[in-house]
């Protein structure tokens, strides 16, 4: 049975670690910047229903602000002005603030718009760093504003992404993928399968324009084609350690050895085309999606999950969200006790006496533990994955991720 006081500490804790050093924070993105931060103490401040921890996220979202009138310029949505744009309207729609975000995004519009289109123009469709990421403001922002103007101007928008992505698609076999550097140091093109920066952010992307009816008809055609894609290189053979390989190339053996996490692997995967299966209304897609979510959920050992730390990106919170979200939308129990095991293992990973709430992330290639407060990779992002898990209300902060 997992520990809720302690769960409850940690969130105290990170509170605390967000309030004494949000300002060393330079980015203002939501997954790796300033703007995350905000987002759990907003909902850290609804979770114990006291105002205290929504007064330092209004402090956090006012030295947003402020970078960008003094000229902060990185436009993307990991760490810049579109994750910033994004956490704004979501703040606004969900009560936490009252902000007359017409006004006040409208003058970044141009500017970020040029930026989605020249990045996907040059082959960077990158939800994280490149054009999909202000794919998913825009669209955040078609669906909040209540100026038909802006509304108009947001469908313009919108339709050219969509007419640029099927520009940059290759097209095989009724299928479509889209093409990617995978190491930016040694240069190397593939096709990138992962949720992060992969194919199945397009999917996840052309979904959620395709539940909007301005959109379906243009989109509906390619997402399927794209499933097809994805799904061609499912593979359950007893040796591979995944059902799927992280990216393809023309010059490498296809490997089934990704992780288990929210960046790369079935995981990522798996929840996409559960959420596709609903926009194109099919069973067999469900089908196969919740079969993908099963495989991964036999994954326990660190031989089998390759997860080292905590946090959301490739770690046991992030793992413990996946699978909240996915029981949430099944009820299968198997999805439930899973997730119960992942904020277990995300506590047990609590054991860096100099770091944020115990947690460290880790470096991977560079092999080194730091401690790190960003939503996407420390404590903001463990901080809310464990309010999710306590609470009984529906979040939905996590759209930011692509997971709701």
């Amino acid at each position: 049975m997992v520990n809720r006081e302690l769960l409850e500490q940690k969130l105290s804790d990170i509170h605390l670690i967000i309030k004494e050093n949000y300002q060393s924070e330079n980015d203002i993105g939501v997954l790796g910047g300033l703007s995350g931060l905000a987002l759990f103490e907003f909902y850290y401040s609804k979770h114990l229903d006291i105002e205290e921890p929504s007064d330092i996220g209004v402090e956090i979202i006012s030295r947003g602000i402020s970078k960008i009138n003094n000229g902060y310029g990185l436009a993307t949505f990991c760490s810049g002005i579109a994750g910033f744009g994004w956490v704004l309207d979501h703040l606004n729609n969900k009560e936490f603030i009252e902000l007359d975000n017409d006004t006040l995004l409208e003058p970044l519009d141009s500017y970020l718009s040029d930026f989605m289109l020249s990045e996907l123009n040059n082959g960077n469709y990158d939800f994280l760093h490149g054009s999909l990421g202000c794919g998913l403001y825009f669209l955040k922002r078609f669906k909040s504003t209540h100026n038909n103007e802006l509304r108009t101007k947001y469908h313009e928008k919108l339709i050219r992404l969509i007419e640029l992505l099927k520009d940059s698609s290759e097209n095989e076999n009724s299928m479509t993928k889209w093409k990617s550097i995978l190491d930016n140091e040694k240069g190397n093109e593939g096709y990138n399968l992962s949720l992060s920066h992969g194919i199945s952010s397009v999917i996840n992307f052309i979904t959620r324009l395709s539940l909007e009816a301005e959109f379906k008809p243009m989109v509906e055609p390619i997402l399927k084609q794209a499933i097809a894609y994805v799904l061609s290189f499912k593979m359950n053979a007893p040796e591979n350690l995944s059902l799927f390989p992280s990216w393809i190339t023309d010059s490498e053996p296809i490997e089934y050895q990704s992780r288990i996490s929210w960046c790369y692997g079935d995981l990522g995967i798996g929840i996409t085309l559960l959420q596709a299966s609903k926009a194109i209304e099919s069973d067999n897609l469900k089908k196969d999606a919740i079969e993908i979510l099963k495989h991964a959920a036999k994954r326990r050992t660190m031989e089998t999950t390759r997860i080292i730390d905590a946090g959301l990106c490739h770690g046991s919170y992030g793992n413990a969200q996946i699978f909240n979200r996915i029981y949430q939308e099944t009820k299968i129990s198997n999805f439930q006790e899973t997730a119960l095991y992942w904020i277990q293992d995300g506590l047990n990973k609590a054991v860096h006496e100099d770091g944020y709430a115990g947690y460290k992330q880790w470096g991977g290639l560079e092999q080194v533990w730091k401690s790190e407060l960003s939503l996407l990779e420390g404590v903001a992002g463990i901080g809310l994955s464990i309010i999710d898990f306590l609470s009984t209300d529906e979040n939905s902060w996590d759209e930011c991720l692509l997971l709701s």
